[in-house]
Formats: C-alpha cells, structure tokens, sequence
C-alpha cells in the first residue's frame, strides 16, 4: 500500500510538472558565443574596481561569466563556479564554492573585452569561461608552489591547473540555462584568450626554450576540450616591468618565451598575439596597473573579432 501510495504521488507530480516542461520545450534556443581566459596572474588581474570608469562599473546583465575557482595544484576545489552576470571583481582574490562567488576589489581583461565584443558582434549573444592562477606555469619544473598547466602531471593527487581547467570547462559547458531564463541555451566555443608565460621565463633557458612546444601542446588541449580543432587563439605577450633588485630583469628568460608566443601565433593559422603589453605600466614588479588591463580586454576583443570574421 506505501509503494503504492508513494508511486501515485509521485504520478501526480509527474501529471502537475509535465505542462511547464512541454512548454518550456517549446521555447526557442538562444545561441551563445563563449569565449575562454586562461593563464596567470595578468589573466586573473589586478586591476583595482576603485579605478574603473563609472561605465565598467555596473553590472553587465547582457554578458554571463563562469569562474572556475582557482586553486594550487592538488588542492580540492578547483573548477567550482556558476553562470552569474559579469560584474567588476573577477580580479586577483576571487573564489567560488560552486553556491556563490565571492568577489574581490580587483578585475582583469574580462570588463573590457566582453564590452568591445558586445560593440563588435552586435546582435549576437556573449559569454565567457575563465580558469586562471597565479604564478602557474606550464612546464612542471617552473610550478614553485603556484601549479603548472604539463597535462602529464603526476603530483600528490594527480589533480593540477589543465584539470582544474578541465573541471571549470565540464561544469560552465554542461549548464543548459545559463542566465535561468526558461530557455535553453546552446553554448558555441568562439574562442581562446591566453595570457601567461612569466612563470615559464623566470626559471632556467631550457625551461624558456621549451615554451614553444609547451605552449603548442597545451592550447591543442585546450581547443580539444571545447571540441573545436581550429578554435581561435590569441596569445598575450609577456612584458618585463624591469623592476629587479638584482639587474632591474624581472623574467630572466623573456625573451625566449616570447620568440615562442610570436612563433605560435606565426605558424598556426588560426592564431594571433597581442604586443599592447609592452607599453603598459605596472602596478608592482610583476602586474600592469588598472588602465593596462582597461586596455588589453579591449586589444583582445579586436584580435578575437577579426579572427571570427
């Protein structure tokens, strides 16, 4: 009699539920244009929000984020997020249980780009995936205590910054209804931003003369985890502040690493670099201050743009 009861309550809430969900199936898919941030600590950002313009300043309610949280290597947590509108605070300092997000007083790239990209792409719907960490590098032996990107990662876990990636990517992409709006969305990869390579310059020549393949490895991983071969990439060139106590070189090795970045976006046809950061000013030895990342988000719309078109 219990089952029996249970399994008649249960065809009501069956009955009750099955109308909303007809017509929530009847209602149109909205295509999103994704586009991905990864690297490390100028791909997080530490742009100050008491310095954005009052126009960056509200939220965005047009454009979706997922932000993976960002840990070290074998650490639990890495890759929890949820879809939210984007807003000022995806910086330096930001985290994400998987429930809420808790924001931070700083931003990066993603105001401004998701900004020029709604100007450029007008009429199309924009989203954006970002996993970064600080200091991470991608060859494992220039990690420190920061992660590394090496896809053969072998530490205590087994767990690093391309699974963190990876788990960032599967929960962001495996949401049907990012903005819960009743509609599905159908989420396209439209591209790759990458800015990274400090961490790589900073160790030893071998580790920066290995950038190249590195880098090209990665990036075809990362195009693999959004199911695209020839996914748009652009590459963000290091800088050096040259602010070292020891002989003003903050990257030992930068400029290997950037023969590597040129050389990548040279050779695959679907990729470009962006050279703005040579210019910028820094907010310490190794950040660019707020009007830099003001700027680059804009400089790595334009590059996404005309490789989309």
């Amino acid at each position: 009699m219990i089952q029996k009861s249970l399994f008649a309550i249960a065809f009501v809430l069956c009955m009750m539920l099955f109308p909303f969900a007809s017509l929530a199936q009847d209602l149109p898919s909205d295509t999103v244009r994704v586009f991905y941030l990864g690297g490390q600590s100028n791909m997080d950002g530490y742009g100050y929000n008491k310095d954005l313009p009052n126009e960056l300043l509200n939220t965005n309610e047009e454009v979706w984020i997922f932000h993976g949280n960002p840990v070290s290597d074998d650490l639990p947590g890495g890759g929890l997020g949820l879809w939210t509108p984007l807003m000022p605070g995806h910086g330096a300092g930001f985290s994400s249980d998987g429930k809420s997000n808790e924001l931070s007083d700083r931003f990066g790239i993603e105001l401004t780009l998701a900004r020029r990209l709604q100007e450029l792409c007008k009429g199309e719907r924009i989203a954006l995936v970002k996993y970064s960490r600080g200091g991470s590098s991608i060859d494992s032996l220039a990690a420190g205590t920061f992660g590394c990107w090496d896809p053969d990662f072998n530490g205590t876990t087994g767990m690093n910054q391309y699974d963190f990636f990876l788990k960032t990517v599967k929960n962001a992409m495996g949401t049907r209804d990012i903005n819960g709006d009743g509609r599905e969305d159908i989420l396209v990869p439209a591209g790759i931003v990458w800015m990274q390579g400090e961490s790589d310059a900073s160790y030893t020549e071998e580790i920066a003369s290995a950038y190249y393949a590195n880098l090209k490895r990665l990036m075809d991983l990362v195009r693999a985890a959004f199911h695209s071969n020839d996914l748009p990439v652009v590459i963000g060139k290091i800088s050096d502040s040259w602010n070292d106590p020891v002989d003003s070189k903050r990257w030992d090795h930068c400029e290997l690493v950037q023969y590597a970045q040129e050389k990548y976006a040279r050779t695959d046809g679907s990729a470009a670099i962006v050279r703005s950061t040579r210019y910028y000013k820094y907010s310490d030895p190794w950040h660019y201050d707020s009007e830099g990342y003001i700027d680059l988000g804009k400089q790595f719309a334009e590059v996404l743009y005309k490789l989309n078109h």
